[in-house]
């Protein structure tokens, strides 16, 4: 099978879907292996990098979309390559396809069985591949490093001829793999963190860390069966802004993760938590592409309100674009390895495994995804 990996055309976008070692792995699955020249340039692999583990470099990328059984990337392909595409084709990448409604349509449409790499289900077999959770815990430690710099003080306690400077206080909203993270590396840095999520399941990981956790009491929460936080109601929602207000009117950093699954970001941090702030703190927003935690927001620009910063920078894991490439072109390897039959050198598209079912979206012609047609036809 010819597995065809293309470059990134997304404008600022640092990552590579493959690196070398990745290439390597599926050349020895015995893969004809296609890389567009270039691919992996930002993250200083070159096009004899790949070639050197059996990868052929094409410059046409015309000819290796109507050629490829398998075509692998890292963020949605333009609409205008889909009819470039071989009927029946394979693709596998991040889709977006709760808000690529077009998009999903394009394809199914082309005959094209693309799999979202989002859908991935959150089980332990799966673990290995889980994109989103490798991208979330690098974007978790980008989220502290840049907080660190827009605020004009040191977040470690220090004793000092001068007297002793107080450690920076943290306050983290959400507790996901971004949030664990992100408390980690201020912990790590020396700051006072705290945190919050509507889970009270994490209650002790975050005292794991070192970390306070702060209780709200909101009624009945949860998570759903992969671990997401359910949807809050209005009450819900209002409650939980009350509750944060004085830990965000202490706090010198606010990290926001909250997401909801196949929705927009919940607004939590409105213009009266901001007004309690003090002047001179920093908000990071890592909902801010999927709608946004703050309130005035902006997707990749920094903004002052009532003093506050508000940092909306969008992709934090391409601010670790090599780092960010190792851990996809690895959770991508370990997908196609999964479901690679050894003695045909194929790649098997199996329906009724769980990992693909979860994940696949188009196939034969027709949506088939049960999850994504559910949210859809609400």
């Amino acid at each position: 099978m010819k597995i065809a990996v293309m470059k990134e055309t997304h404008q600022g976008e640092m990552r590579v879907p493959l690196i070398p070692p990745t290439a390597d792995r599926l050349v020895k699955l015995g893969a004809e292996v296609v890389i567009e020249s270039g691919l992996g340039l930002t993250c200083r692999h070159q096009d004899s990098d790949y070639e050197k583990v059996g990868a052929r470099i094409e410059t046409s990328r015309g000819e290796m979309l109507k050629t490829a059984d398998i075509i692998l990337r890292l963020r949605k392909p333009p609409i205008e390559e889909i009819e470039q595409m071989k009927k029946g084709c394979i693709h596998i990448s991040y889709l977006d396809p709760f808000n690529e409604v077009e998009l999903v349509n394009k394809m199914a449409a082309a005959g094209i069985s693309a799999v979202s790499l989002e859908m991935l289900p959150r089980t332990t077999l799966a673990q290995k591949m889980d994109v989103l959770s490798s991208q979330a815990n690098l974007g978790g430690y980008v989220s502290v490093i840049l907080a660190s710099e827009q605020l004009d003080k040191v977040l470690p306690m220090m004793t000092t001829p001068a007297g002793t400077i107080k450690p920076a206080r943290v306050f983290i909203i959400g507790v996901g793999v971004a949030g664990l993270q992100a408390i980690a590396t201020a912990r790590r840095l020396g700051a006072r963190v705290e945190a919050f999520d509507t889970r009270p399941v994490v209650e002790e990981q975050v005292k794991s860390l070192g970390a306070k956790f702060v209780k709200i009491d909101l009624g009945e929460t949860g998570q759903t069966k992969d671990g997401y936080a359910k949807e809050l109601t209005p009450e819900q929602v209002q409650k939980q802004k009350e509750g944060m207000a004085k830990a965000c009117a202490q706090a010198d950093i606010v990290i926001t993760t909250a997401q909801v699954f196949g929705r927009p970001a919940p607004r939590i941090v409105d213009e009266g938590i901001l007004k309690q702030m003090r002047p001179g703190s920093v908000i990071i927003d890592m909902a801010v592409e999927s709608g946004g935690n703050v309130e005035g927001s902006e997707v990749d620009k920094i903004v002052e309100k009532h003093g506050v910063k508000i940092v909306g920078l969008g992709n934090l894991p391409g601010r670790v674009a090599e780092t960010a490439s190792q851990v996809y072109s690895a959770n991508l390897g370990n997908f196609v390895d999964h479901f690679w039959d050894k003695e045909a050198k194929v790649f098997k598209l199996d329906r009724e495994d769980e990992i693909i079912s979860g994940s696949l979206i188009t196939h034969g012609g027709e949506i088939v995804n049960e999850m994504y047609k559910k949210i859809m036809n609400k």
